[in-house]
């Protein structure tokens, strides 16, 4: 059975990731973070070296130096033998997320544009819109599944207008996702994994391959457009670096958003009086997405490989040494965050790190707030009284991309009720202590 071992000893050989880690990680990354900042754990790719503590997973995602991007190799060597993901590795160690500097700039550049902050405010109507419809398709009354209803093809369906492409693959999109995203959460993938993540990002990339020409004969304003228009001005290599920049922005476009929708409306549901203060002061919601990405992130750690040997908390790391981030555990840090297991909507802002830090920082950390807020806030108008309609939620399982299979939901007048009668109250109490 692997084993995670602290560095000073001091905690006892245990596997770290369980049924009960997968349910909530968040007492397992509590009990290493005061066992120590650095631990040896055998779990991940043959052996890894886990960051507990928010001050150093932040210095060494910052730190692009001494900890490289360029990580792919080993892992996608240890899940397959021979040379079946020959293929998968050409495209997979090309897409920005795995690139160092200079070559991690150049691509950024390219792209930087297209999620600019004037062009994210741009898309807001048009997600408003789409929200507004696939919450007019449900009836919260007789109750609905939140994940298969809103939160998996919303986050499609704006990544597919915002690269331009077809929506109606929408299905298409979300299935080569999830076995990417089961490919890059299991600590050790095995040979059924790869292969399934090889078919998916090899499917990916014949439906961009078959788009491109099209995109070269016609540009538009989208984000394909950009890349090949880079292309053509030697910004962007041919082949498999064009291919893997739109195969993982379609990716990650929605599969951190999904589960960022799914995690933070659990979390609101589970803990009613932020829920009810959200309806009571909707000018909070700006600051309590953020808070709700911190207390549940959908990204839960990342990795570095160690460039040069170095010493860090008195151990030795080693060039190519793989060192795990643990970012779930870093935004839960009491040395910086005063009560972090507590859910506190207007809570300042501490420098959560769920969207990475640094020069990896999330490219669409924007878009994606403001997916999740505007979905919020429209179903906190609609329906004051939702509640979670089963007593368990189902976890995806995934270590890395931390999110719900499902989410039913249902609405109820007599509940609706309840609450205004809440808020009246805490209005009163609120008007008593002001006078």
């Amino acid at each position: 059975m692997s084993a995670v071992l602290a560095a000073t000893d001091a905690l006892p050989a245990r596997p770290l990731i369980d049924a009960a880690f997968l349910h909530d990680p968040y007492p397992a990354y509590a009990a290493l973070r005061e066992a120590g900042p650095l631990h040896w754990s055998d779990e991940f790719f043959g052996g890894a070296w886990l960051l507990t503590r928010h001050a150093d997973v932040e210095a060494v995602l910052r730190d692009d130096a001494r900890f490289s991007a360029q990580r792919t190799g080993g892992w996608v060597n240890n899940a397959a033998a021979g040379g079946e993901m020959k293929g998968f590795q050409r495209l997979f160690a090309r897409a920005m997320l795995f690139l160092d500097a200079p070559d991690h700039s150049r691509v950024r550049r390219v792209l930087n544009a297209g999620f600019a902050p004037s062009t994210v405010r741009a898309l807001a109507p048009r997600i408003e819109a789409l929200t507004k419809t696939l919450l007019d398709a449900v009836d919260a009354e007789a109750g609905f599944d939140f994940m298969a209803s809103v939160a998996r093809p919303l986050p499609a369906q704006v990544i597919a207008g915002l690269m331009g492409i077809d929506a109606e693959h929408q299905a298409d999109f979300s299935a080569w996702s999830d076995d990417l995203a089961a490919f890059i959460g299991a600590p050790q993938p095995g040979p059924e994994l790869a292969r399934r993540a090889k078919a998916s990002l090899l499917a990916m990339s014949d439906h961009f391959e078959a788009l491109l020409p099209r995109r070269r004969r016609a540009p538009g304003d989208d984000l394909v457009s950009r890349l090949v228009q880079a292309e053509a001005e030697g910004q962007i290599q041919a082949g498999a670096e064009l291919l893997a920049q739109c195969a993982m922005l379609l990716f990650a476009g929605h599969e951190t958003t999904r589960n960022l929708l799914g995690n933070g409306l659990h979390a609101l549901l589970m803990q009613r009086e932020a829920w009810l203060r959200l309806q009571q002061e909707p000018a909070l919601w700006p600051g309590a997405a953020r808070e709700l990405l911190r207390y549940d992130s959908p990204v839960q750690y990342t990795g570095r490989r160690v460039a040069a040997d170095l010493v860090l908390h008195g151990q030795r790391l080693r060039r190519g040494d793989l060192v795990v981030a643990l970012i779930g555990a870093a935004n839960r840090d009491p040395r910086r965050h005063d009560d972090p297991d507590a859910l506190q909507i207007a809570r300042p802002r501490t420098g959560m790190l769920s969207f990475g830090h640094g020069p990896h920082v999330c490219i669409g950390a924007a878009l994606s707030l403001m997916e999740a807020e505007i979905v919020w806030r429209q179903v906190a108008r609609r329906w004051p009284g939702l509640r979670i309609d089963t007593p368990a939620p189902r976890w995806n399982g995934n270590p890395v991309y931390r999110g719900l299979l499902d989410l039913p939901l249902r609405n109820a007048t007599a509940w609706a009720s309840i609450d205004q009668r809440s808020k009246a109250a805490g209005s009163s109490r609120t008007s008593a202590g002001a006078s």
